[in-house]
């Protein structure tokens, strides 16, 4: 027994914060991955389809597509295993809660590709990209923010409607700006927030 309630108290607090970095993710682990994966390969499609249809870096037509497909499958099983080792300690409402946000991505993304892959045949190529890239970010602003609605995760939120200004504003502004804007402010705000999230954790 604790002869001083306020030992008690902080021991309990102390469990407390230790049972919550046990079941958290690193935000670094979760956010930098698809960070890194926006920045490279919307990097490269602004370098070899930039504003107005300029080729500013000459390399094959292929690459910005294939880095985006290979990074995004790396990135995905990536922060899959994460998430799946900090939710082994997890059940109930909570578990299934995770279970149903993640489906939810998988079915989103599956919706678009299906539309996109219909409409987009019948775009010029310069507008196919442009509404493959814009409706793609769209759903991750969206998700993100649905998340954080879900899990009442502020930092979340604040990260989907940052993705979701920068990309309207990249829409509007057209093919190669769009790619820029997703790349430096989409792919750099992933990247903030990972560090922020790590930073309050601790």
């Amino acid at each position: 027994m604790f002869e001083d309630p306020r030992e008690a108290l902080r021991l309990i607090e102390r469990e407390q914060v230790n049972t919550i970095r046990e079941v958290t993710p690193d935000p670094r682990l979760m956010y930098w991955p698809w960070g890194l994966t926006w920045l490279i390969s919307f990097g490269l499609s602004f370098l070899r389809y930039g504003p107005e249809g300029r080729v500013l870096v000459d390399f094959p037509e292929w690459v910005p597509l294939s880095a985006m497909t290979g990074l995004l499958i790396v990135a995905g099983i990536f922060t899959g295993i994460v998430g799946a080792r900090s939710g082994r300690h997890i059940s109930g409402p909570s578990s299934r809660q995770g279970a149903m946000y993640g489906v939810s991505w998988s079915v989103g993304f599956t919706g678009l590709a299906v539309v996109f892959g219909q409409v987009g045949e019948s775009l010029p190529e310069h507008l196919a990209g442009l509404l493959w890239g814009g409706g793609m970010v769209a759903l991750v602003g969206v998700l993100y923010m649905a998340g954080a609605a879900i899990w009442q995760l502020r930092d979340m939120f604040v990260l989907g409607a940052w993705i979701s200004g920068v990309n309207v504003i990249g829409v509007l502004l057209g093919p190669g700006w769009h790619a820029l804007l997703i790349a430096v402010a989409g792919g750099g705000g992933m990247l903030v927030a990972g560090f922020v999230g790590w930073w309050r954790l601790r």
